[in-house]
């Protein structure tokens, strides 16, 4: 039987891509995310079995009863990719909105946790599984008007290393990785809809695509089962760290 793996965020950007790539990898796949069309849409372009959860990560009873809802055939999970998660707004820590705040720590920290502690159990019984966290650069270096942001992708960080010293006697693998710049709508997100201000970004150099991530987190997850990729930071070329990227004009 192939391996399920079950994604979050799905809709889009990371984990759509990572959703194709893996199915073209022979995995059956459990797409999570809020946007039922859209995952309904990639169910159609994948060439393997997939099964759908609707559920916002910072919903912990959403989440509970998504994951109680697997038919028995689905619920032997050997890949966790946590990938859902937000960056919203850009200001100074005095300036902040509350609600992006609370929009950032809630699904980038909770949404991780509350899903994970659904998976992670069924790993341990089985004494097997694998665990990918995605971070950022943010997650390693603070930027000005980054703040809580990169708070909440350091707590991811933190988080990897402690479920990986948590779960290694389990017999359970843990990944990290944090990409760069990655053309996805994550800027249009956090800009909130300004795609004059999202493009901008992007600007004067050729970033990371989705799929660079996702051909990474593929590799991850399909090494040999004695190897543990632990943690990873993928960057586009004109990047050499969070604030620092070559650009043409």
């Amino acid at each position: 039987m192939n391996r399920i793996a079950c994604i979050t965020g799905a809709s889009s950007g990371i984990g759509l891509a990572t959703a194709k790539v893996l199915s073209a990898n022979g995995f059956r796949l459990i797409l999570c995310g809020r946007r039922l069309e859209r995952l309904e849409a990639l169910k159609k372009d994948l060439l393997t079995e997939s099964y759908l959860l609707t559920f916002d990560v910072r919903d912990r009873n959403g989440v509970e009863n998504a994951f109680q809802s697997l038919p028995s055939t689905w619920q032997s999970i050997e890949v966790l990719i946590n990938n859902a998660g937000n960056a919203h707004g850009m200001s100074a820590i005095q300036d902040g909105d509350v609600a992006d705040w609370d929009a950032m720590m809630h699904s980038n920290v909770d949404g991780l946790l509350n899903v994970s502690r659904m998976v992670i159990p069924g790993m341990i019984q089985r004494a097997s599984g694998h665990i990918v966290n995605l971070s950022s650069i943010a997650g390693k270096q603070v930027y000005p008007n980054g703040n809580v942001y990169c708070a909440s992708k350091a707590a991811v960080e933190a988080l990897s290393q402690g479920m990986r010293l948590d779960l290694n006697i389990h017999g359970i693998k843990v990944s990290n990785v944090a990409p760069g710049a990655v053309n996805t709508d994550f800027s249009a997100v956090r800009f909130k809809g300004d795609q004059q201000k999202a493009d901008a970004v992007y600007n004067g150099f050729e970033p990371l695509l989705a799929e660079d991530v996702a051909d990474l987190i593929q590799y991850i997850v399909t090494a040999p089962e004695h190897v543990n990729i632990a943690d990873v930071t993928i960057l586009p070329k004109a990047q050499a760290s969070a604030t620092q990227i070559v650009r043409k004009n």
